[in-house]
């Protein structure tokens, strides 16, 4: 019953728009407030408590890269290095729109940073193209989920600070699945362009560019993915000293190589990284009262109670995990589910044999397809300040993508190896 209270608590403040996280913090101090006044004095200890971690460090510094290399001229670069890559398929700006989320989620780490990098620049170009509103805008949203599953991920840093799995077997957990979501949305795209007669002839985007020069700085963009993960993964470095090491890159690249950051720049992109790195602060420190209340009123248990008392193959019990994550997806943005769901569903899954690594997986895959699912849809959202369209028509037309990405769940859940196989190979497990 204390539990039902809360929550409702939560949902009320939810539903007149109060931001999540400090619906999260409000819903949990009321609480305190009529049934252990004494315990709000912990408050302060219990926020600091959960923001005070070492792998967290990494966080900021990973926002402040992406900030460089976006600052730098970087999406422009990955577009046209897009552009080549997809020739040899005679796709179209809808097969180079994926192709480019698939590189700018390896360095950007976030979706909904995807979306407007992106979206922002090929959306009008894919208009003027002839192709529908609606087909540039859904192909956008729906392809930029892999920027928080595609390594680096800031997702994945928050996970690991709940679970304590491995940042660089989360960074390989991620990757195949991530690849695979961008094969499956490219066939998806041809299918429909060549339908829809979207086809063009990509020679004529990428007339009087030379294929060295393009492919030169594709590659500078391409090395930093590459240098986070295989130091991070394999020993070479921690997350947050490879973090570093992607923010010093990131700058030589913008400053010195490409020439378009400018020292008076540096103070700008600072303050945007400041913001954006105290609002996920914000939120993992009120998740944090919300959990701990949460386990004082033992809601884990009960959680894990009415898992392992259905008597059903573990099969159902997976499936049904699948499409709770997907209802929570709709409702609540990826760093606070992150911080609700996994302390609560872990110990169980665990329990049912699932590696934390492919928990990590199934959450931050299936997480990403809220990100493109209404009401609350960040990237949807995102899209919507780009082009002059509704979040529904965005949506409608993302659709026969997020296919794409719910097959990838269902298979990330029901066959371990293709988020294992990569950590074990590395000696990650």
């Amino acid at each position: 019953m204390e539990a039902i209270y809360l929550f409702m608590l939560f949902i009320l403040f939810t539903g007149v728009g109060v931001p999540i996280c400090y619906s999260l913090g409000i819903s949990s101090i009321l609480y305190l407030v009529f049934t252990n006044p004494s315990f709000l004095m912990m408050l302060p200890q219990r926020i600091w408590a959960g923001t005070n971690i070492y792998v967290m460090i990494a966080l900021p510094l990973f926002i402040l890269a992406g900030e460089l290399m976006n600052r730098g001229g970087i999406t422009q670069r990955i577009i046209n290095f897009s552009l080549y890559a997809v020739k040899p398929i005679k796709g179209g700006l809808g097969e180079v729109n994926i192709f480019a989320s698939m590189i700018f989620g390896g360095i950007s780490g976030s979706s909904v940073a995807d979306t407007s990098a992106i979206g922002s620049v090929l959306i009008p170009q894919m208009i003027k193209k002839g192709y529908s509103k609606g087909f540039a805008t859904g192909v956008t949203v729906a392809s930029s989920t892999m920027g928080m599953i595609i390594p680096p991920s800031v997702p994945m840093l928050t996970y690991s600070m709940i679970s304590g799995a491995s940042v660089g077997g989360l960074f390989l957990a991620g990757l195949i699945p991530g690849a695979l979501i961008g094969i499956s949305q490219i066939i998806i795209s041809m299918y429909i362009s060549k339908k829809r007669s979207y086809l063009l002839d990509i020679e004529e985007e990428v007339k009087g560019k030379k294929l060295f020069h393009v492919a030169k700085e594709g590659v500078l963009a391409l090395i930093m993915p590459v240098l986070i993960v295989v130091s991070i993964s394999f020993g070479i470095a921690t997350a947050s000293e490879s973090a570093g090491i992607a923010v010093f890159y990131a700058f030589i690249v913008g400053f010195f190589v490409y020439k378009e950051i400018k020292l008076a720049d540096l103070p700008q992109i600072l303050r945007k990284t400041t913001l954006s790195s105290s609002s996920v602060m914000i939120v993992i420190g009120f998740s944090m009262i919300f959990s701990w209340v949460l386990a004082m009123i033992k809601f884990p248990y009960m959680v894990a109670g009415f898992f392992t008392g259905l008597d059903v193959n573990v099969f159902w019990i997976l499936l049904l995990l699948d499409l709770f994550i997907l209802f929570i997806g709709m409702f609540v943005d990826v760093t606070p589910a992150l911080l609700l769901v996994t302390p609560i569903l872990l110990p169980v899954m665990q329990a049912l044999g699932v590696n934390p690594l492919q928990f990590g997986s199934i959450l931050i895959v299936g997480l990403a397809i809220g990100l493109v699912t209404p009401p609350l849809g960040m990237c949807l959202n995102a899209c919507t300040k780009i082009c002059d369209i509704s979040i529904i028509d965005i949506f409608k037309n993302a659709l026969p993508f997020l296919i794409c990405n719910i097959v990838i769940l269902l298979l990330v859940t029901f066959v371990p190896e293709i988020s294992l196989w990569l950590p074990r190979l590395a000696g990650l497990m």
